[in-house]
């Protein structure tokens, strides 16, 4: 979670929302991604879908199995569906996000009976670091506006 902390950093100085996400299997981080549709006019460029694209890349594969996605917000419900398109096996997140958090927060995509294929969710790591990070840049942007 470190590690996408920093990546999380890196989003805020190129002036997007700051989330940042890596992906691990065996230990190792086979992808990792920060925030970008501001700056790739892209909205589908969050930290956790550049992540898995990386990783995909990496494994040559669009199946991520065994894997861990590490993500320093809870995901939304495009991350969502993607983590389970790929076959991620297990999600860490830092901060809830209770305007779009797609588990748990505002619905919970992963344990809705139509899905097929199921992820560990495991909440809160480091919240207070990532939840601080979120809300110092969004203060920010209000006095600057």
């Amino acid at each position: 979670m470190r590690h996408a902390l920093s990546l999380a950093e890196r989003a805020r100085e190129e002036g997007e929302v700051p989330v940042g996400a890596v992906l691990v299997k065996d230990g190792q981080a086979i992808g990792e991604g920060w925030n970008r549709p501001i700056g790739g006019h892209d909205p589908t460029a969050h930290a956790e879908i550049m992540a898995l694209r990386a990783a995909a890349r990496f494994l040559n594969n669009y199946r991520l199995l065994d894997t861990t996605l590490y993500v320093t917000l809870e995901p939304c419900v495009m991350c969502a569906g993607a983590l389970i398109h790929a076959r991620v096996a297990r999600l860490v997140y830092g901060a809830a996000d209770p305007k779009t958090g797609a588990a748990g927060s505002v619905a919970d995509i992963f344990a809705a009976p139509y899905v097929n294929h199921r992820l560990v969710v495991e909440a809160g790591l480091m919240a207070k670091e990532c939840g601080g990070l979120l809300s110092s840049f969004f203060k920010e942007r209000r006095q600057q506006s």
